[in-house]
């Protein structure tokens, strides 16, 4: 056994929203059709929250399951992470509700940090690095979102694209060589304006106006974070790759945060690994932003696609513009 402390995923889970809007209720409700969404994004429906779940409910729910699937006790976690752009309210964190609603240590530090659908991957660098100097030995990372609160439903470039849901994991030190070998986060500030929410904030606080100009509901160039999409999420997965020596057909799954097919398959061929190892949903839960990432993680455990001493390579880009990518020695 190892001195050197890895940080290992025990346990994953999910929420599976309950409501459902397919493409061909969007066609009722806005100038497009089943054809045009499913060629452009591969989105063919999106789960979307019933009233009475929140954010904080939703990641909760996932926790529980993530729990279970280690064999812990909410008493055993040193931290809580929440990945979110779509809390509860402004303030406290969303965290801090989860740590309630599952019966955490009061004892155990709960925050949220807010970098888009790259939000799991940065709250998994964190507690790795909380975990590797020894500060704590077991947190919960969370990715949740309810991004169908904040949508305008006329706007057909984005409305067709985003749904609900919540994944977590729970991450535990390690002496065995297994677990998170790496992981790398970036942002560009240079491209805020290409992806934000820009109503809701000290910079335009919430008003009559801000409200009926729609200034609180997701606004997207989608040509442009395309373009960067492709680019950087690449880039983050080679650069994963060669931090440790590893080259593409190394890796047996690939979880990357899922928002548009079209990305996916290109990002597939320019890093050389095929879309057969990548552990899609997209088509039945849409873009669920943080949460995509370990939803899918967890649909692919479950579905017993990863084995001990399998390479699981992430990857996730979103508003900042900031992204990510880290590697597992399952």
């Amino acid at each position: 056994m190892s001195s050197v402390i890895h940080t290992r995923i025990a346990g994953t889970g999910k929420y599976r929203a309950d409501g459902v809007l397919t493409n061909h209720d969007l066609e009722k409700m806005v100038d497009t059709n089943d054809t045009w969404i499913r060629e452009r994004t591969g989105i063919r429906e999106r789960r979307i929250a019933l009233p009475g779940v929140y954010t904080s409910t939703m990641a909760s729910a996932a926790l529980k399951e993530a729990l279970d699937a280690a064999g812990m006790q909410p008493g055993a976690l040193d931290m809580i992470i929440c990945g979110t752009v779509t809390p509860d309210m402004p303030l406290p964190a969303t965290a801090a509700f989860v740590q309630r609603q599952i019966g955490a240590s009061g004892n155990c530090p709960s925050f949220d940090i807010s970098a888009a659908c790259a939000g799991f991957i940065y709250g998994l660098s964190i507690a790795d690095a909380f975990i590797r100097t020894g500060k704590i030995r077991t947190a919960a990372v969370i990715g949740t979102e309810m991004l169908t609160r904040f949508m305008d439903f006329e706007d057909r470039n984005t409305c067709v694209l985003f749904g609900d849901g919540a994944g977590a994991v729970v991450v535990t030190a390690d002496h065995d060589g297994r677990g998170i070998l790496s992981t790398h986060l970036f942002t560009d500030g240079s491209l805020t304006d290409i992806l934000q929410i820009p109503g809701g904030g000290s910079k335009e606080p919430a008003s009559a106006e801000t409200v009926a100009q729609k200034r609180h509901c997701i606004q997207m160039e989608g040509r442009e974070v395309f373009k960067v999409a492709v680019r950087y999420l690449s880039e983050a997965a080679e650069t994963a790759l060669s931090t440790n020596g590893k080259k593409p057909e190394d890796v047996q799954l690939v979880a990357a945060h899922q928002a548009n097919m079209r990305i996916l398959s290109a990002v597939s061929k320019r890093v050389s690994i095929p879309i057969e190892r990548f552990a899609l949903n997209l088509e039945s839960y849409g873009n669920t932003s943080s949460a995509s990432i370990p939803i899918s993680l967890d649909e692919a455990v479950r579905a017993g696609r990863v084995n001990d001493n399998d390479l699981v390579l992430m990857i996730a880009l979103g508003g900042g513009i900031s992204w990510g990518s880290a590697l597992i020695r399952w």
